[in-house]
């Protein structure tokens, strides 16, 4: 609720001890603790009155949700939360497809490339590039992905 952490209880602990000192210490922890139990107590009593004159449609009233900050959350955020989820699911499935399609691609690159260079003829170059090609094509027809253009090959080496 405040935020203190064991170092501020810590300074507070020594604080205490310094100005009211140890003897007159144990009085003053009674009495804090008799103010919060009070606090508590009245706070406990106004919101059971609340609720009492609200009437029982409004039996179920938090005072944390009178927070506009809570209440937002509650009644807006919870509606809009199940659509979020489903677009990080379908992003995460496209993502996924993708890598898949990548690395499908990089493999035919591959065995392309070892075909054409086993193969040493230009008639195997470019047959392995038509394959690699289509390889690209079925690839992203299959995963799903719409590519508006076609992959092909690059050959440094007959540039």
């Amino acid at each position: 609720m405040f935020d203190v952490g064991a170092p501020e209880l810590l300074v507070l602990a020594v604080l205490a001890v310094i100005l009211f000192g140890p003897e007159k210490l144990p009085e003053f922890a009674r009495k804090a603790a008799r103010v919060i139990n009070y606090v508590r107590t009245m706070a406990g009593s106004a919101q059971q009155q609340l609720k009492d004159e609200l009437g029982p449609e409004f039996s179920d009233v938090d005072v944390r949700d009178l927070n506009p900050k809570t209440f937002i959350q509650k009644h807006l955020l919870d509606d809009v939360e199940p659509l979020v989820d489903d677009v990080k699911k379908e992003l995460a499935e496209g993502t996924a497809a993708g890598r898949t399609a990548a690395s499908d691609v990089t493999a035919a690159v591959d065995d392309a490339k070892s075909a054409s260079r086993s193969n040493g003829s230009a008639a195997g170059t470019v047959g392995a590039a038509a394959a690699v090609g289509a390889a690209a094509v079925g690839v992203a027809a299959t995963n799903g992905v719409a590519s508006p253009r076609v992959l092909t090959p690059f050959d440094p080496d007959a540039t």
